[in-house]
């Protein structure tokens, strides 16, 4: 089956100056920078839409407005895709900063296993590759790299979901010198884009 990726940039952009989202941003940092989580992630989704394209994989941004879309409306337009696309072997990426104190990076899947733990382990090995001096936030308790919970977006979709939390964004070093540089993001956009490959390509699991 082709696959058909599904690009879902969490949370809402900037209109006219104004960000669309309560919360969901970094600290004003010392040299008076600040990150905007619906910006990042839709920098991410872009550049990874972008990078797929190159390559002939057929993908959709399932929120390409620039409005705070509610979750539910998410979940909706992804499983109509899947619906419309039934001829494809649909997978569904969320992208995330993350924020609470911390550093590195985490993914997520729906609990049990499932197919979303196969492309949860695919990205997580990128980012190592990507990244090897960075922590993977990871729980090996089942065996694979995913840590389990019951997001919206992951419980509700009708397909392979994960849900990527992307560094600190109340780091400042991740934040500063990651999340706001254009290498730091080219980065974070290859190792999804090389986590789906592998996903595509069906190469073996990286992770025992």
């Amino acid at each position: 089956m082709k696959p058909l990726i599904l690009l879902d940039p969490g949370h809402g952009g900037i209109i006219d100056n104004v960000y669309q989202t309560k919360g969901k941003r970094s600290p004003l940092w010392s040299n008076g920078s600040q990150l905007f989580e619906g910006e990042f992630n839709r920098a991410i989704t872009h550049g990874i839409s972008q990078a797929l394209t190159s390559q002939g994989i057929e993908n959709k941004i399932i929120v390409p407005e620039l409005e705070d879309i509610s979750l539910r409306t998410r979940v909706d337009r992804a499983n109509l895709l899947a619906k419309q696309y039934a001829d494809h072997q649909c997978l569904l990426i969320s992208v995330h900063a993350n924020a609470g104190g911390g550093k590195g990076f985490e993914i997520y899947t729906s609990r049990g296993q499932t197919d979303s733990d196969i492309i949860a382990d695919h990205i997580a090995h990128a980012f190592t590759q990507l990244f090897p001096d960075k922590p993977l936030r990871s729980d090996y308790s089942d065996g694979d790299s995913d840590k389990e919970r019951g997001f919206y977006m992951l419980r509700k979709t009708q397909m392979a979901a994960v849900l990527t939390e992307n560094f600190f964004m109340d780091n400042e070093i991740e934040c500063c010198l990651i999340l706001m540089q254009a290498k730091g993001r080219q980065k974070i956009i290859d190792y999804h884009v090389r986590g789906i490959l592998a996903w595509i390509n069906k190469k073996p699991q990286p992770f025992n």
